[in-house]
């Protein structure tokens, strides 16, 4: 990830003049530009090559924005933490605003995710390939063709609480936990758990690949030659891990 902060106090004087004064706020965003780009081309890589970066870029800039726009700095969460989220946020709401993925691919992300829930609730650990391809009454190859199909599914965005009908950014309550009632705090630390919990309980491969990509930020080409993988099997691995945690998450949030 680009190195674009800025020293604290520096940050902060920068960030006081940047309200209410469009000079200084252009001059923020494009301090942080290298951060928009680098967020959108990395998640344009597994979308579809119709989708374009710059509109993914455009998403973004609105992202922080809304960042410079509700950060306190008062609070002890570092601005380039806050504005990532904001970020990747706003990129996420406008692909779903655009809603790129075809339904019938949606509906086959969705059986993959209960199938794995249901075999591992059932069995008490990771399903195998064979045991969820038997279950959907496909064989093994087909599964992985299935699979293919929904690897450009993201994985449940943390930015919006899909239960909160006033629309409070989940982000904001795990960043705040001050503003949170006790009801909430106790709903987001098991969310936290059931989500710790089912990482913990992936096979040893697909941790790996998910703790390089999402923690190292690694491309699945570059993880592929530390795994000794092609870049496709990494991708198959990812996708797995992803829609057992999706199928986790759906059955925390009963939807």
């Amino acid at each position: 990830m680009p190195n674009v902060g800025l020293a604290a106090q520096e940050f902060s004087e920068t960030f006081k003049l940047s309200r209410g004064d469009k000079k200084k706020s252009d001059a923020l965003i494009m301090k942080y530009a290298p951060l928009i780009k680098y967020i959108a081309t990395r998640i344009a890589a597994r979308l579809p090559m119709h989708i374009e970066v710059q509109d993914l870029i455009n998403s973004g800039v609105l992202g922080l924005m809304d960042a410079i726009e509700k950060f306190d700095p008062e609070k002890n969460v570092k601005f380039e933490t806050y504005a990532e989220y904001r970020i990747k946020g706003s990129i996420l709401d406008s692909l779903r605003a655009l809603d790129w993925v075809p339904r019938s691919v949606r509906k086959v992300a969705t059986l993959l995710e209960n199938t794995y829930a249901d075999l591992e609730k059932k069995h008490g650990r990771p399903a195998h390939d064979e045991e969820v391809a038997e279950a959907m009454d496909v064989d093994v190859d087909k599964l992985h063709k299935l699979m293919s199909r929904v690897s450009h599914v993201s994985m449940v965005s943390l930015e919006r609480d899909s239960r909160n009908s006033t629309q409070t950014s989940l982000l904001d309550r795990l960043i705040n936990p001050d503003d949170v009632s006790g009801f909430d705090k106790l709903d987001t630390d098991e969310m936290r758990d059931v989500l710790a919990e089912s990482v913990s309980r992936l096979p040893e491969k697909e941790q790996a690949v998910l703790s390089m990509y999402y923690y190292n930020e690694m491309t699945m080409k570059e993880i592929g030659k530390e795994l000794s993988l092609t870049e496709s099997r990494v991708s198959q691995i990812h996708t797995k891990a992803v829609m057992r945690l999706r199928g986790k998450l759906r059955k925390f949030y009963y939807c």
